[in-house]
């Protein structure tokens, strides 16, 4: 079957965005509505198995607590509050360019382009995030679809949000290639039925991705950082650069 369209998550494979976004706009917000805790670098790993900041922060609630007392009335209104700061701080730090592309994401989805593929997101980070990140540091790259925040009732690793994009594209599950970085992202893109890339980060290079089709530590720029194979691609001829021409040809036969 012919490959027709490369989905994208966000966090972690198009932006290494958690450890120094979303966690610092976490981390900002709480100081600025008065909490006197900090989410830890580690600590942080751990809190990203649950997915969706919302989610997050009440399991720390009910775990950990905020340090001061919050009426289960009120919960629901507090966490939609602090949701809604910290998302307008992590835009901006977007905005700013001061989170960079992780390597050879932006030349992949121009390969895609140029081999005319459909690119889409598949991301529960929040629509706003990702709309910035796609009008403007990658305005210049057609998205066909950009599915994001609460488009969907469950989160990876539940496939909902890739058969979504399925039903969107009007394509079959391998017709498609999912780049994901995480254990729950790698799970959603099998449960879909999909062919799954996974680039690992700081933060999830330990996590368990053998479900994956192929691993490497990034995708790679021919002038800049090379990536390394850690899983699967034989035969691809790999040199540090994944490259369109070779996932397609690797996955559709």
């Amino acid at each position: 079957m012919a490959i027709k369209a490369i989905l994208f998550d966000q966090d972690g494979v198009i932006i290494d965005t958690e450890r120094d976004g979303h966690r610092v706009s976490f981390n900002m917000t709480f100081k600025e509505f008065g909490y006197n805790f900090e989410w830890g670098v580690d600590e942080y790993h751990e809190l990203l198995q649950i997915a969706g900041g919302k989610e997050r922060m009440k399991h720390y609630l009910h775990t950990k607590g905020f340090g001061k007392p919050v009426k289960p009335e009120e919960e629901e209104e507090l966490i939609k509050s602090l949701h809604k700061r910290k998302t307008a701080l992590f835009v901006e730090l977007i905005a700013s360019g001061k989170l960079p592309l992780r390597p050879g994401v932006k030349r992949f989805m121009q390969e895609a382009m140029a081999a005319g593929l459909k690119i889409g997101i598949c991301t529960t980070s929040n629509e706003e995030a990702a709309k910035t990140l796609t009008t403007q540091i990658l305005k210049d790259i057609k998205f066909d679809t950009v599915l994001a925040g609460d488009i969907v009732k469950k989160k990876k690793p539940d496939p909902e949000i890739y058969n979504l994009a399925l039903e969107k594209l009007g394509l079959k599950p391998d017709e498609c290639v999912v780049i994901e970085d995480s254990r729950n992202g790698v799970l959603a893109g099998k449960a879909a039925k999909m062919h799954v890339v996974a680039t690992t980060n700081p933060y999830t290079e330990k996590e368990d991705l053998h479900d994956a089709d192929i691993i490497v530590s990034c995708l790679g720029d021919p002038a800049g950082e090379k990536g390394k194979l850690k899983q699967g691609g034989a035969g691809l001829a790999y040199d540090g650069v994944l490259r369109v021409d070779q996932v397609v040809k690797y996955f559709g036969g």
